[in-house]
Parts: structure tokens; sequence; C-alpha cells
């Protein structure tokens, strides 16, 4: 079901639509919690979700602007995975989740809201995190601001590598 509200989803919604790539436009700016990327390799970046469907929900993003898996070289798409494996082992360390999602989003009907630059999700999932919240109100809640997320998971990178 369509989420219809929430503080983030709104924010969303009211902002003037802007051309562009939204991440190829944080990649220009400092790491930090204004653009949400937490670790940066030599092929693909790791940026939190600024509209998560749960806490700690995390993307994997090449540098190269491709819509498409086959667009990506091989070595790309290597590190793709590795830095997948890494998000999970840092979001079991700073959140403890009792499982995760990962996925591609390939094309609108799919479900991809950025539909020209390829991305892995990494969803930490928890019993009960999708509650009557979604299902009745349409609306999910997160227990954490944005930024204290960015700081606990930024501190959780930096202590495997």
């Amino acid at each position: 079901m369509e989420q219809l509200w929430s503080p983030w989803r709104m924010e969303y919604i009211l902002r003037a639509k802007k051309e562009g790539c939204p991440f190829c436009e944080e990649l220009e700016k400092p790491d930090g919690p204004e653009n949400l990327i937490i670790r940066r390799e030599n092929h693909c970046f790791v940026i939190m979700n600024r509209y998560p469907y749960t806490s700690g929900h995390l993307m994997v993003v090449p540098y190269l602007h491709c819509s498409s898996l086959e667009g990506l070289n091989s070595e790309i798409r290597s590190e793709m995975m590795e830095l997948s494996t890494q998000a999970v082992s840092v979001l079991q360390t700073v959140y403890q989740p009792q499982g995760f999602n990962l996925g591609v989003n390939l094309g609108e009907v799919a479900g991809a809201g950025v539909l020209d630059h390829i991305h892995i999700h990494i969803v930490p999932r928890w019993n009960g995190d999708s509650n009557f919240m979604s299902t009745i109100a349409q609306t999910r809640l997160l227990a954490e601001l944005l930024e204290t997320g960015y700081e606990r998971l930024k501190k959780g990178w930096e202590n495997i590598g």
C-alpha cells in the first residue's frame, strides 16, 4: 500500500521537482549528515536512504550514472556486492536486526524511485516493523533521526575497516 503521509514523504511531495540525479548531486557535497554518504570506495559509495523504510536503510550506488546492471562492468558489480556485504555487517553490529532485505528495483513498475541510476537497497528488518501504522495509516515510524543514524553508522563502518 502506498505511504500517504509522513514528515519525510511530505517534504518529498512538496519540494520543487528538480532535474538531475539525486545520487550524483549528493556526490558533489562533502560527506556528512547533509548528504548522508557513509562510505566511498573506488567505484561505488554507500548512502543512507533519505526516505527510509526502516532505521538504517542504506543504498550502495556506483559512481557511474547507469540504469542497468549490464551497463556496469564486472569490477563495479563486484564492488557493489562487497559493499552490500559490509553494509549488512555494519548494520548487524549497529542495529542488531533480525533479518535483511537486499534488492535492486529495475524500472518504475518494480518500485524504482530513481530510474536512471541503479542502486542496491539494504534494509534491516525486525519482527513487527510492519505494524498497524503501515496498514491503517499508510505511514511508517522511524526510531531515530537520520542525523543520529548517520553518526552511528559512520562510526560502525570505521570499526570494520
